[in-house]
Protein backbone atom coordinates (compact mmCIF):
# COMPACT_ATOMS: atom_id res chain seq x y z
CA UNK A 1 0.00 0.00 0.00
CA UNK A 2 1.65 3.13 -1.07
CA UNK A 3 0.88 6.62 0.93
CA UNK A 4 1.29 9.83 0.25
CA UNK A 5 3.25 11.87 2.74
CA UNK A 6 2.47 15.66 3.14
CA UNK A 7 5.47 17.49 3.66
CA UNK A 8 5.24 19.48 6.58
CA UNK A 9 4.66 23.72 4.80
CA UNK A 10 2.12 21.85 3.15
CA UNK A 11 0.43 20.55 6.27
CA UNK A 12 0.79 24.15 8.43
CA UNK A 13 -0.38 25.67 5.29
CA UNK A 14 -3.73 23.78 5.00
CA UNK A 15 -4.39 23.70 8.66
CA UNK A 16 -3.64 27.97 9.23
CA UNK A 17 -6.18 28.20 6.55
CA UNK A 18 -8.71 26.21 8.42
CA UNK A 19 -8.22 28.25 11.11
CA UNK A 20 -8.52 31.33 9.84
CA UNK A 21 -11.75 30.39 7.81
CA UNK A 22 -12.99 28.83 11.62
CA UNK A 23 -11.38 31.31 14.29
CA UNK A 24 -11.48 34.89 14.88
CA UNK A 25 -7.73 36.53 14.07
CA UNK A 26 -6.72 37.13 17.84
CA UNK A 27 -7.39 33.33 18.31
CA UNK A 28 -6.10 31.94 15.45
CA UNK A 29 -2.39 34.25 16.53
CA UNK A 30 -3.05 32.06 19.76
CA UNK A 31 -2.63 28.67 18.86
CA UNK A 32 0.07 29.37 16.49
CA UNK A 33 1.76 30.99 19.62
CA UNK A 34 1.26 27.80 21.46
CA UNK A 35 1.70 25.37 18.60
CA UNK A 36 5.30 27.28 18.57
CA UNK A 37 6.01 27.19 22.27
CA UNK A 38 4.65 23.55 22.76
CA UNK A 39 3.42 22.08 25.77
CA UNK A 40 1.93 19.18 27.23
CA UNK A 41 3.22 15.70 27.03
CA UNK A 42 3.24 14.86 23.47
CA UNK A 43 3.78 10.73 23.83
CA UNK A 44 0.66 10.76 26.31
CA UNK A 45 -1.29 12.92 24.03
CA UNK A 46 -0.44 10.94 21.35
CA UNK A 47 -1.04 7.16 22.99
CA UNK A 48 -4.64 9.21 24.25
CA UNK A 49 -5.44 9.94 20.17
CA UNK A 50 -4.11 7.07 18.63
CA UNK A 51 -4.86 4.21 20.90
CA UNK A 52 -5.62 0.60 19.31
CA UNK A 53 -4.27 2.37 16.11
CA UNK A 54 -1.60 1.07 13.31
CA UNK A 55 0.46 2.44 10.89
CA UNK A 56 -2.23 0.78 8.29
CA UNK A 57 -5.12 1.20 10.16
CA UNK A 58 -4.36 5.07 10.35
CA UNK A 59 -3.93 5.21 6.36
CA UNK A 60 -6.82 3.23 5.30
CA UNK A 61 -8.44 6.11 7.87
CA UNK A 62 -6.72 8.82 5.82
CA UNK A 63 -7.77 7.42 2.34
CA UNK A 64 -11.37 7.16 3.15
CA UNK A 65 -11.41 10.70 4.39
CA UNK A 66 -9.52 11.94 1.36
CA UNK A 67 -11.53 9.93 -0.77
CA UNK A 68 -14.57 10.94 0.79
CA UNK A 69 -13.67 14.54 0.77
CA UNK A 70 -12.79 14.47 -2.78
CA UNK A 71 -15.96 13.44 -3.99
CA UNK A 72 -17.80 16.21 -2.20
CA UNK A 73 -15.46 18.71 -4.32
CA UNK A 74 -16.22 17.40 -7.28
CA UNK A 75 -20.57 17.89 -6.60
Amino acid sequence: MAVRVPREPEILHEATAVLVRHLSPSKVVRVLSAWQVGSGDYQATRDRLFAGETVDSLAEKVQQFESANANSADE
